[in-house]
């Protein structure tokens, strides 16, 4: 843990502490916004770069001689997208019991298009290594909800056990005709407070939530993203592809050698006429006298393979390391089992379990913040009755769920048993359509016995005449 300025401390990874029930001076505030910009912003920058297919191999000197192939080959692009496809490509389910509750917290999810911003965030998430969701009330006073990157905000707890919210900063640096300066606003639990050139206004607005209206989201405790483990190797990745093409081209233009050939000369020169360099001939008229002309191209050195290892190598070790599978490989050739495919998917799985697991911490806290005015819901306690389930985005064995279904058909109550089919989003719903199926079903049978002609009709009528 290190000092940042005043008051102010920061963690090893980059947390921001401050004592409790305390208000930043201007000093401090500058504290914090220069720690964020000198030493947590050059990694976002450096991880969004990678993601946008900027790397450093793009940024090297030229060569002097020889071709300059920069490849990037953007394995970091294909790693955050899949990873954030299988975590958050299927919108989690954030329910109440039903009710009038649920369904204003539905149409609120559908009107701030929420799940939408929980993908982008989560994509944050995964190249900076944290993000921030946070509330806030439009010019109609409705509650709003959006995200933003740490690299312009951060949140700063207080230095209890706990670590509760104690302030959220949010800043954007203007260009002057000096310098640049951060102007922004502190969010506390009570008050907000403009700021321009860190300087803190006086006066400050009433904070309707009552508490820090912002969460931190992040995947694990150390806040790293996906792409940290394997930067260097994502750029050795485009430095052997580079090369690679390189020699491919140096090479490909191959050189004739002349051996014993003796073309026309220049008279005043007494060099040959031809172009010797740009027709990448090697005239060499009196190698060894007597002996008969030849013509040959230069063999290139072949060290093609061991290129093709090392570049498999480093693709090998970005998988791994980063745990997220390369979905083109052939080990995911073919119409494999769901179980078979599970296996193959096991350390992307237990990397999203994490992430879940840390994301419904943070969503919980997010609706506490939400529901505190009681415009969303009608109860703020709500929040902590919450249900929240992540389900990844895996391809469906519709077969095998229908079979497995059926086959715990006795052994388990009928509501388990539909939630195995993962088309059905909502087996209470599922059950209520089954029975209102049936009864249906009985009473058309009813109505159809009942219009039956006589002959047909096996009913107490025919009875009676025969006992007659």
């Amino acid at each position: 843990m290190k000092k940042v300025r005043g008051r102010g401390l920061v963690t090893r990874n980059g947390t921001f502490l401050f004592p409790k029930d305390a208000e930043l001076t201007n000093d401090e505030l500058k504290g914090f916004i220069n720690w964020n910009t000198d030493h947590l912003q050059p990694k976002y920058r450096e991880n969004m770069r990678l993601y946008l297919s900027k790397h450093d191999i793009l940024d090297d000197d030229p060569k002097e001689f020889g071709p300059d192939n920069r490849l990037v080959a953007n394995l970091a692009k294909y790693i955050v997208d899949t990873y954030n496809g299988y975590s958050l490509g299927v919108a989690p389910k954030i329910t109440l019991e039903k009710g009038g509750n649920n369904d204003s917290l539905q149409d609120w999810l559908n009107h701030v298009s929420f799940f939408d911003k929980l993908n982008e965030l989560g994509k944050q998430t995964s190249i900076y290594g944290r993000s921030i969701g946070y509330v806030y009330q439009n010019e109609n006073a409705e509650t709003e909800f959006n995200y933003v990157s740490p690299s312009k905000a951060f949140i700063i707890y207080d230095n209890t056990v706990n670590r509760e919210p104690l302030a959220f900063v949010m800043y954007e640096y203007y260009d002057t005709e000096s310098d640049w300066q951060a102007r922004g606003k502190i969010y506390y639990s009570n008050k907000v407070y403009d700021f321009d050139d860190m300087k803190i206004s006086d006066n400050y607005i009433v904070n309707p939530y009552k508490m820090v209206p912002a969460v931190e989201f992040y995947e694990n405790e150390e806040r790293q993203g996906v792409l940290d483990p394997v930067k260097t190797l994502l750029n050795a990745y485009d430095k052997v592809l580079s090369q690679k093409a390189n020699q491919n081209e140096y090479f490909d233009n191959a050189y004739l050698a002349l051996f014993n050939v003796h073309l026309k000369t220049d008279k005043k020169t007494g060099k040959p006429i031809i172009d010797l360099v740009n027709n990448r001939f090697l005239y060499l008229p009196n190698t060894t006298p007597g002996t008969e002309p030849k013509l040959e191209f230069v063999s290139k050195p072949d060290n093609d393979g061991m290129q093709e290892n090392y570049l498999k190598r480093l693709e090998d070790l970005i998988y791994q390391v980063s745990m997220v599978p390369n979905l083109n490989d052939q080990a995911f050739a073919g119409n494999q089992s769901g179980v078979a495919l599970q296996y193959k998917l096991l350390s992307l799985q237990n990397k999203t379990a994490n992430q879940a697991r840390k994301f419904k911490k943070s969503l919980r806290q997010l609706f506490r913040v939400i529901f505190s005015i009681g415009q969303v819901v009608n109860k703020p306690d709500l929040w902590d009755q919450l249900s929240i389930e992540f389900y990844p985005n895996l391809p469906t064995d519709l077969a095998g769920a229908i079979s497995e279904a059926k086959n715990v058909e006795g052994l388990v109550s009928q509501r388990t048993a539909l939630k195995l089919l993962p088309f059905v989003s909502d087996p209470d719903e599922e059950i209520k359509q089954i029975n209102q199926e049936k009864q249906e079903s009985i009473k058309t049978a009813q109505q159809a016995a009942g219009s039956l002609p006589d002959y047909l009709d096996s009913g107490d009528d025919d009875d009676k005449s025969q006992e007659k």
